[in-house]
């Protein structure tokens, strides 16, 4: 009898040997210090930092080692004490900085910047793909690094948090900006943004159903504004309505109703995103000139090109001009005009990122084990492995999963 259960057990460990486990599957934890580096942003009005001093402090609590090059955390209010008081080494050199493994910053490098990088680096970085030249990425490439995007990066949920987090906070704040220049002291229009008690409340166009337009209505609609919102895709708006949790007047993109409304609007957001480098709409000239006087467009997605023929690139120290009449904000960066709330929403994406870097072993290890990491890189150890940017410029590049899949 013990010898024949003996035998049932063996044949059951035989069979399920045949089964994929999990732990066979998985790649043996690693756990590595890290050397990351923050520099100095050295782009036009770029105010924000990837870390948050707290966070710097969570990190080398655990080991790891982080040079801040000196006055990088000023402009989110962060002084190079308080990075010092968390564990962080101050240095006063940028080609010091690009010493570290892991080199953490907001936007991209410059070309004086990548001189300073070395092979086998990871950059983590925007990449800004209005702006991006052939040239650029071959600059990259030369140095034989790692470079990642983290527009494009992803999470387990297959969404994009950084491009999330950066436009919750560009919608809440386009509206707090519209309500700054229709008011009088910015020789506006005078009006309140909202409504009050027998007073016909203002009327706010957005042109998008994303992210930027979510967070803008809902604060317009919280003011008691009068919200109309135009998009093509019905599964945006349809979800827009859901999230926002009221009825909210929507259309798709129907030019002869969008016209009528941006006439009789007091406020424009211009939100809609550029698909295959083109914009799905663009208002003209002749519509703007017929908008209200001292009314106001805002045109978040200026960096894509714009919503509106009418325009113009802007700044955060110089950030509106006058068309017909018609004040216009077209600062490409909004986020940065409140750098310590994106620097902590960025700090908040990146210290787990990092922990998890750490825990596996390395880049090439966390890229390995978490697939959903992967949307993120578009240079592995030089190589072009983006397919969107190799098709754009016409370049050669490599499928990431095979490269890594080699490698281990």
């Amino acid at each position: 009898m013990t010898e024949r259960f003996a035998v049932e057990i063996g044949k059951i460990a035989a069979a399920q040997a045949l089964y994929p486990k999990e732990s066979m599957l998985a790649v043996e934890e690693r756990k590595r210090s890290l050397f990351i580096g923050l520099p100095k942003e050295s782009s036009f009005q770029e105010n924000r930092i990837g870390l948050t001093p707290d966070a710097v402090k969570q990190l080398t609590d655990h080991g790891h080692t982080i040079w801040i090059e000196a006055g990088a955390g000023s402009p989110s209010k962060y002084s190079d004490n308080d990075f010092s008081e968390a564990g962080a080494k101050v240095v006063y050199s940028t080609k010091e900085i690009y010493d570290a493994d892991i080199i953490l910053k907001v936007a991209p490098p410059t070309y004086d910047e990548i001189e300073y990088l070395h092979p086998g680096q990871t950059l983590i970085s925007a990449v800004q793909f209005g702006s991006l030249t052939a040239d650029y990425i071959n600059a990259l490439q030369r140095k034989k690094i790692n470079a990642i995007s983290f527009e494009l990066l992803r999470d387990k949920s297959d969404s994009k948090p950084v491009v999330r987090a950066m436009s919750e906070i560009a919608g809440s704040t386009v509206m707090l900006i519209a309500a700054e220049y229709l008011s009088i002291s910015n020789e506006g229009r005078g009006i309140i943004l909202g409504g009050i008690t027998g007073v016909p409340p203002s009327k706010v166009v957005i042109l998008g159903a994303g992210t930027v337009a979510e967070y803008a209505a809902r604060a317009a609609l919280g003011l008691g504004a009068e919200v109309k919102v135009f998009d093509n895709h019905i599964y945006k708006l349809r979800r827009l309505k859901h999230n926002v949790g009221t009825q909210l007047f929507t259309s798709t993109l129907d030019k002869t109703v969008l016209y009528h409304e941006i006439k009789q609007a007091d406020v424009v957001i211009g939100a809609l995103v550029a698909e295959d480098g083109r914009m799905p709409c663009m208002v003209e000239e002749a519509v703007v000139a017929q908008m209200k006087p001292g009314s106001v467009i805002i045109d978040v997605c200026i960096d894509q090109g714009g919503c509106f023929h009418t325009s113009e690139l802007t700044s955060h120290s110089r950030p509106i001009y006058r068309k017909y009449d018609i004040i216009h904000y077209c600062v490409p960066n909004i986020p940065s005009r409140v750098p310590r709330t994106a620097t902590s929403a960025l700090s908040n994406i990146f210290t787990p990122i990092l922990t998890e870097i750490s825990k596996y072993g390395g880049v090439s290890e966390v890229l390995f084990t978490n697939e959903h990491y992967r949307s993120g890189v578009y240079i592995y150890k030089g190589s072009l492995t983006n397919a969107q940017i190799a098709k754009r410029f016409g370049m050669r590049y490599k499928e990431l999963g095979l490269m890594i899949a080699v490698r281990n």
